[in-house]
């Protein structure tokens, strides 16, 4: 009579088990798809932005008075900016742009007679880059470009690598 109890137990905790084991799957397999989901969500932001700036810089590039300057990086890298009085904008775009150095990036400055304000970090791909500045060109004479600790800076920390004045209107 005790054997048949003890089997009979066994067998009552087995129904639990399976529950608690298809319970603790089924909180996994959420968890697994709200993680896809989230990162789904994130890459269509990523792709939403992406196209805005890409729109933003076509718009740029095709104002009626957009106007080019380019210039030279050091390391034989080169620089053109795209100023647009109408649109109140500018774009810096940049090739053969060295990687800078651990821990730094490029930020772009508008160059308000002398004063230099922010205008953005410089993400760059294979060495190239595109990027609408942050900010009006309203008051500004030109731009330049520093190498400045990750994330930017408030005021240049460093000489200009380059500085190029804007395009006469």
């Amino acid at each position: 009579a005790g054997g048949a109890g003890g089997g009979t137990g066994r067998l009552r905790r087995l129904p639990r088990l399976a529950l608690a084991a298809s319970v603790a799957s089924a909180l996994a397999l959420g968890g697994v798809a709200a993680w896809q989901y989230e990162r789904a969500r994130d890459a269509r932001q990523l792709a939403e932005q992406a196209r805005q700036r890409a729109d933003e810089l076509t718009r740029l590039l095709a104002a009626p008075d957009a106007r080019l300057a380019a210039g030279e990086l050091p390391g034989g890298g080169n620089a053109t900016v795209v100023v647009s009085r109408s649109r109140d904008r500018a774009a810096f775009l940049a090739s053969r742009l060295p990687e800078p150095p651990a821990g730094k990036v490029y930020q772009l400055w508008f160059d308000d007679d002398g004063a230099m304000r922010p205008a953005g970090v410089v993400e760059a791909s294979d060495g190239r880059a595109a990027v609408v500045m942050d900010g009006p060109v309203a008051g500004a004479d030109g731009m330049g470009v520093t190498v400045e600790p990750e994330g930017g800076s408030a005021q240049p920390t460093s000489e200009p690598l380059a500085v190029m004045e804007f395009p006469a209107a």
